[in-house]
């Protein structure tokens, strides 16, 4: 069967370059901080630096956003983060949301798993969408801030002095070279980072030799949006097969090469096609089709030993590649630039000293490891790297077919929310020791509902809406009154232009008029968190609990706040 190309369902807008005022090639104005990668990563980092007000210049080198579905699921903590910065309606006015998903072996079905999901959520732990709407959902939520934001297309950077006290980057347009200095570098500028080359950094870990053709074809069905996965099938013996439905009508298909198979010839669409046609007859698929894009994938497990370099901070695949099993690649990136923002935004604007910032690095190193661990269980299992992987696997796999219980080691393990147990940050941890119940120090606020009530009418939400670009003390009470003290700590942290705000969490529905606070109408939220009337949790501008207490002291959260700032 003939299957000529199709374009993508989706037409990008082309942006041309430009260049700033410049003298003697150089341009006159310094910058506090320049983000150089405009993918889901650095337009993650600039809106998140924006919503505490810091200006961005985004360097970009392409003149659009990327083409290819590449990254393809967005988690629910990555929904999280952008409902954060005002980008989540369009996740989800576009995405596809899943929960779980099949796994077959030979033709049987093996596994058919759930990731958690309950009444307490808001979001779905997964949504399906290719990375050029992810970027183009940023992007569009980015030109919202032209004040904040500025980006520069068709601008690559060619050459970097790091200095002391920040860098000048050498970047070169059709328009014209030029260079500029800045204070700060994020360096977002993917797995072929030039600015980490340049830098002369290693990525230390694992480079596995199996590789994985992906296709993506417009294909129009009614099957339902779950991760598909296919062991040994009739249409790619020996070998795995990955299917995840689009918007659009979008296919994502990946399936593992044999060994000895040549990659070059492995992607012409003369091999690509009759593989294609034969998975989607074993899928039950009749309907027409068309091939939109090719390409090839080798799994590797690397990331940096630190992400901060002197002014120079790493972030996305610029610091760590993560196998795409598990789908923990961009949303990885995505809590990168969500832990960055908030601490480089702190810096800049004087209210923290730069230690905060080797945080970022021992935070997000850490997570990169945990990442890389589960994502190297799943390649070993997707991907053996030896025979006696793969004879592992096809035991487990035979046996799965008649035993529930061997099914679990199959579980693709998708990615969720990390926490940040040992980070230098936690604190008052006695004072957590006293907690049977409810999220510890350095993990991220668990989804509750509650009714926002007290600046109007009320309203139905749930407590992450209460977390912002700040430091946010949730005081539990039965309806409502703040300790004077707590009030005063809020007063004396704002003249100081620390972004810091108490809450209050009650059982009960506070009166009309009353300051604005979050009720409990299910009466589930004080037993998950643990709380009692008295109780106080202090957030960190990204979600993640700094310190808990049974009975808050003022001057106990303002020791917290200087502890994880100074």
């Amino acid at each position: 069967m003939s299957h000529e190309f199709v374009p993508y369902p989706f037409t990008a807008q082309r942006y041309p370059a430009a260049l700033p005022l410049l003298k003697d090639g150089l341009e006159g104005r310094r910058h506090p901080v320049v983000v150089v990668g405009g993918g889901p990563v650095g337009y993650t980092t600039a809106l998140g630096l924006a919503s505490h007000g810091v200006p961005v210049v985004l360097i970009e080198a392409d003149d659009s956003v990327c083409a290819g579905s590449r990254a393809i699921c967005i988690s629910r903590r990555s929904l999280e983060i952008a409902e954060r910065l005002g980008a989540v309606e369009g996740f989800l006015d576009i995405g596809l949301p899943w929960t779980g998903g099949r796994s077959f072996y030979q033709g049987t079905e093996v596994l058919h798993f759930k990731m958690p999901q309950d009444e307490n959520q808001k979001l779905p732990p997964m949504l399906n969408l290719a990375q050029y709407h992810i970027e183009q959902i940023l992007l569009e939520r980015v030109q919202q801030l032209p004040e904040l934001i500025e980006i520069r297309w068709q601008t690559q950077v060619t050459a970097i002095d790091a200095r002391e006290d920040g860098a000048r980057l050498t970047l070169s347009t059709p328009e014209g070279s030029y260079q500029l200095d800045t204070d700060w570098v994020v360096a977002a500028d993917g797995g072929r980072s030039f600015l980490r080359e340049s830098l002369g950094l290693p990525l230390k870990g694992t480079s596995y030799e199996g590789r994985y053709v992906i296709v993506d074809i417009l294909l129009d069905s009614d099957r339902p949006t779950e991760r598909l996965a296919y062991f040994n099938p009739p249409c790619n013996p020996d070998s795995t097969v990955l299917v995840h439905k689009q918007p659009d009508n979008v296919w994502r298909i990946d399936y593992q090469l044999r060994d000895g198979e040549d990659p070059v010839e492995a992607i012409k669409p003369e091999n690509v096609m009759p593989r294609v046609e034969s998975l989607l007859e074993m899928m039950g698929e009749q309907g027409a089709w068309s091939p939109i894009w090719i390409t090839i994938y080798k799994a590797n497990a690397l990331t940096l030993e630190r992400y901060r370099q002197g002014r120079v901070l790493f972030a996305g695949d610029a610091a760590h590649l993560v196998p795409i099993f598990g789908v923990r690649g961009a949303n990885s990136g995505i809590d990168d630039a969500d832990n960055l923002a908030w601490k480089l935004a702190f810096v800049i604007k004087g209210l923290a000293s730069e230690r905060l910032l080797e945080s970022y690095s021992d935070e997000r190193v850490a997570a990169a490891h945990e990442n890389l661990s589960y994502g190297t269980k799943s390649t070993e299992f997707m991907a053996p790297p030896s025979f006696a992987f793969d004879l592992m696997r096809q035991a487990v796999l035979s046996l799965a077919v008649k035993h529930a219980g061997v099914r679990p080691l199959i579980n693709p393990r998708q990615s969720s929310a990390i926490s940040y147990s040992k980070s230098p940050l936690n604190a008052a941890l006695e004072r957590s020791a006293e907690f049977t119940a409810g999220p510890a120090p350095g993990s991220v606020l668990p989804e509750c509902p509650l009714t926002l009530a007290g600046d109007g009418a009320p309203r139905e939400g749930h407590i992450t809406d209460l977390v912002a670009a700040r430091f946010t003390a949730l005081y539990f009470s039965e309806d409502g009154p703040v300790p004077a003290e707590l009030q005063a700590l809020e007063q004396t942290m704002q003249a100081r232009g620390l972004p810091f705000k108490v809450l209050a969490i009650t059982r009960r529905l506070g009166a009309e008029g009353s300051a604005l606070h979050g009720w409990d109408p299910t009466g589930r939220l004080f037993a998950m968190y643990g709380a009692a009337p008295g109780t106080l949790y202090l957030v960190r501008p990204d979600g993640h609990v700094l310190a808990r207490w049974r009975h808050a002291v003022a001057a106990e959260v303002a020791a917290a706040i200087h502890h994880a700032l100074a």
